[in-house]
């Protein structure tokens, strides 16, 4: 079945296979609370994949994935919180500039399960099309150009 992109997702990874019934967009009303906190009632929808992020050009299969969330500020800077499927979170900040539409962020703390040190990202949006850039260093290399890609708007 073809997502909304036109693509075809590929065959789930074996690894993934035991949690095939947890894939897809589930919706629902649900209840919090906490003692520090009044008790409360919310509204969710949430959508699990198992693809969707990055695969490989030469056979489609998925690589990694990222989730995660911007927070824009009126002075234009920006805080954002990336978890990815590699075990690594990221929360970034940096800046935005909504007339040249670039952000450049660069890593405030990171927690993984690897080396990862430092990550900074660079994103142009231009002619409907996003090019971005990611720099990583470790504790085995320092501070060098990771990914970069073009995207265009669907």
């Amino acid at each position: 079945m073809a997502s909304e992109s036109g693509i075809s997702p590929p065959p789930l990874h074996p690894l993934v296979q035991p949690l095939a019934f947890l894939l897809g967009t589930w919706r629902g009303e649900g209840e919090g609370g906490f003692p520090t906190i009044q008790a409360f009632n919310y509204g969710e929808q949430i959508q699990l994949s198992h693809w969707g992020k990055t695969w490989k050009a030469s056979s489609g299969e998925p690589m990694h994935a990222e989730s995660g969330y911007w927070r824009p500020k009126p002075d234009g800077s920006i805080e954002v919180i990336i978890a990815q499927s590699t075990c690594l979170a990221e929360v970034q900040k940096g800046t935005f500039d909504e007339q040249s539409k670039t952000v450049s962020l660069k890593s405030a703390m990171i927690g993984n399960a690897t080396k990862v040190n430092e990550i900074w990202r660079n994103f142009e949006v231009s002619n409907d099309e996003l090019m971005y850039t990611v720099s990583m260093a470790t504790s085995s290399h320092a501070l060098q150009p990771h990914l970069r890609a073009t995207l265009k708007k669907l």
